[in-house]
């Protein structure tokens, strides 16, 4: 594995791998303290962001490494191609960690650079929310192959990312979206046959009512950066999807995952996103950890001997 663009890009061991090495590296953090010391990683943002960019900044120096923030915006487009940054930042840096708009400028930074490319969130992908989702999963409520988890809301780049890494974890996943705004057709194909190999399902369907009773409930944002939407429309289209305490008690959820920002009253009623069955911050954290597994597979780091 030489870059992280989507989680298409991993195979099921190493999907394992990344989530063994991340619950290490949580547990044990004096060991890995070293693990990325004399390297320079490029953070670079074309979206705003606040997880994403401080558990990165905070877990690269954690690991004995340095990190450094670029606005994309003023460096990607009129003014300099994505290869030729990609190109460049890889003179200097020793991994490129890029949040941007549109996958293709991920393809494009990947190809150019002869160092390593994490995504961060494009607008297909968002694969460290995916592994920190699945870590979270695995900590709180046992074995991912066992679990039952929906998904409730727009078929977005987080709900790709939960797709691909469920199906190799062989979890079993319902999709609820209203009409429309359901996943990227040829990625869900792909997952529902990468999970038929891994002994889950994913499914999709387009009302609460077909849900089956689950382990975990996950929603996200209505509203996604960049996107070019009727806002009323949404608003209409989506109020029948949001998750409250009767719907927690409806499906038996023991839990409740967003991968924020939210907005309370919206997608999720406040008493759930802050209630005692939301693991959101914990997500949130893990956050951090996962992005490490990654950063020290990738750098070929170790523990410190």
């Amino acid at each position: 594995m030489n870059d992280l663009l989507a989680i298409a890009d991993l195979s099921a061991p190493q999907l394992q791998q990344l989530l063994q090495l991340a619950g290490t590296i949580k547990n044990n953090p004096k060991a890995y303290q070293q693990a990325l010391q004399g390297k320079s990683i490029a953070l670079l943002f074309e979206k705003p962001s606040l997880r994403t960019r401080a558990s990165f900044a905070a877990g690269i120096n954690r690991l004995g490494g340095h990190s450094i923030y670029l606005d994309a915006a003023s460096l990607i487009g009129e003014r300099e191609s994505a290869a030729d940054v990609g190109a460049n930042l890889a003179c200097w840096h020793d991994a490129i960690v890029a949040r941007v708009f549109s996958q293709q400028t991920l393809t494009e930074l990947a190809e150019a650079a002869d160092k390593p490319v994490i995504n961060a969130l494009s607008d297909l992908c968002h694969p460290c929310q995916a592994l920190a989702d699945l870590l979270t999963l695995e900590e709180n409520l046992g074995p991912l192959a066992q679990l039952n988890v929906v998904w409730i809301g727009d078929g977005n780049n987080v709900c790709h990312a939960l797709m691909g890494a469920a199906a190799l974890a062989g979890m079993t996943l319902q999709i609820a979206t209203p009409d429309g705004y359901a996943p990227d057709p040829e990625l869900l194909a792909a997952a529902q046959q990468q999970a038929a190999a891994h002994g889950g399902s994913i499914s999709v369907v387009h009302s609460l009512a077909q849900l089956q009773p689950c382990d975990a409930i996950y929603t996200d944002t209505w509203f996604s950066m960049g996107q070019q939407r009727d806002a009323n429309q949404v608003m209409q289209d989506f109020a029948p999807f949001q998750v409250n305490t009767a719907l927690m008690q409806q499906l038996s959820a023991k839990a409740f995952l967003h991968c924020l920002p939210a907005q309370r009253g919206r997608e999720v009623t406040a008493n759930v996103l802050d209630g005692e069955q939301s693991l959101v911050l914990k997500q949130a954290e893990n956050r951090l950890h996962a992005q490490n597994a990654i950063l020290v597979t990738l750098l070929g780091a170790n523990a410190d001997d």
